[in-house]
């Protein structure tokens, strides 16, 4: 009864090891290596941009605490009654009770020099700037023109005229002295 060891199969407990684990162990080893890999890299990444983003929120954040001390400089200026006297005399022109206010026309021709007001308007076109709806009012309807350039629009105004003549030369109108067309009446 020696032989109630082996199984069906004619394996014995001895020979259960198989020749070809080997290479299925290292590919499957291989491809959780490179799925790792993969992961790492991915997570490389998210921290670089992460930290990208950091470093641009930290610059903003620096440029609005700017921004605010400038905005809280420029209220606390306004609790100075000497500024808000100035700021009165320059942007609204106005004046204290005894004082004569004196408007000067033409700057230039005090000071020499050309107004800034004056300088865009003399390098500009000589008409003021239309409002935003209004040039592009303008701009549709320019687009809707026919472009005459070359001869290209040449060709066809000189052909869609012989055309029209060539018609009008195949059925002349002939009308009599009343006014009513005689070639073409039945009666």
């Amino acid at each position: 009864m020696a032989m109630g060891k082996t199984t069906s199969g004619g394996n014995t407990a001895t020979g259960r090891r198989r020749s070809g684990g080997g290479p299925v162990a290292f590919f499957i080893a291989l491809f959780i290596v490179a799925l790792g890999a993969i992961q790492l890299v991915s997570t490389f990444h998210t921290y670089a941009l992460s930290l990208a983003e950091l470093n641009g929120l930290k610059r903003q954040e620096s440029v609005l605490i700017e921004r605010k001390r400038e905005l809280e400089n420029d209220i606390s200026r306004w609790d100075d009654k000497s500024y808000v006297t100035a700021q009165a005399r320059d942007r609204l022109g106005f004046v204290f009770p005894g004082e004569v206010a004196v408007r000067v026309e033409h700057p230039e021709a005090v000071t020499g020099q050309e107004h800034v007001n004056d300088k865009a308007a003399s390098q500009g076109s000589t008409h003021s700037p239309l409002p935003w709806y209004s040039e592009l009012s303008y701009a549709f309807a320019k687009a809707d023109q026919p472009v005459k350039s070359g001869a290209a629009a040449k060709g066809t105004t000189s052909s869609g005229a012989a055309s029209s003549s060539k018609q009008h030369a195949q059925q002349p109108d002939q009308h009599d002295t009343n006014g009513s067309k005689t070639g073409d009446t039945k009666q």
